[in-house]
């Protein structure tokens, strides 16, 4: 008898296990996250927040942009939707916008270090 609930228990185990490690990379694949050496641009889903974080005390800042394509405008292309400056101070800065959930709708996020270089850009991607 105590073979059998402990064979059991093991087994209960192992099938939690495996689902909170199937289910773990689904959740984060919603956040998005732009990386360099001189800082990071992250996109938390949950809670529609953006970050920009300078994480070298260069003297230069990094900038981070949301960029937003509406599908039925007149004039096709990314505008600039939000922009989050980080530098020169302690922390990371944070701003918040709701990515709205539209076919008509995609987004693009773009990480700039101000010491000059070029600027990473995600894939489009939609809520």
């Amino acid at each position: 008898m105590r073979r059998s609930f402990t064979r059991m228990a093991v087994t209960g185990v192992a099938a939690a296990t495996l689902l909170v490690a199937t289910a773990t990379p689904a959740m984060a694949d919603s956040d998005i996250i732009l990386k360099f050496n001189h800082g990071y641009f992250l996109y938390h889903d949950n809670g529609d927040m953006f970050e920009v974080c300078d994480t070298k005390a260069d003297g230069h800042g990094v900038v981070g942009r949301l960029m937003e394509n509406n599908d039925n405008s007149p004039v096709p292309g990314f505008g600039e939707i939000l922009r989050v400056d980080d530098g020169g101070d302690a922390g990371c800065d944070k701003k918040g916008h709701d990515v709205q959930k539209s076919p008509s709708y995609t987004y693009q996020m773009r990480l700039h270090w101000n010491g000059g270089g070029g600027t990473i850009v995600s894939k489009s991607f939609r809520e």
